[in-house]
């Protein structure tokens, strides 16, 4: 396998806090994320300059992350339909790790450091 063009790159992660846990389904099963318009510059910026992506799904009020996924493509100007007119942007590519539950809890050793160093949730 040739190396990656980004290799020496920062890695980014993104929390991606979702409404409800069918969009998540949706995603799984179709290997696509929209986002708000407000978040899509700052996406499609780390996508170009890091070597890899990764976007942690939360439901809004579960209190659990429903897994991961490695940002595929960058975000195009193309909506789907599939979540509705909920004032989404443009849909992209991911690549889901793991579809999984897993509490809040059980990464509450995890800070974040850009943010005052609260708990990642």
């Amino acid at each position: 396998k040739s190396p990656s063009p980004r290799q020496n790159m920062p890695v980014r992660y993104f929390i991606m806090k979702s409404s409800n846990l069918q969009n998540i389904g949706i995603s799984q099963q179709k290997g696509i994320w929209s986002t708000t318009p407000s978040n899509e510059r700052k996406l499609n910026g780390a996508f170009w300059e890091s070597s890899v992506v990764y976007l942690i799904f939360s439901v809004q009020g579960s209190g659990c992350f429903q897994g991961f996924a490695r940002m595929g493509s960058a975000i195009g100007c193309e909506k789907s339909q599939d979540w509705g007119s909920a004032g989404f942007g443009g849909v992209f590519k991911v690549d889901w790790i793991r579809k999984e539950s897993v509490p809040f809890q059980f990464a509450h050793h995890l800070l974040n450091p850009w943010n005052g160093s609260k708990k990642v949730q």
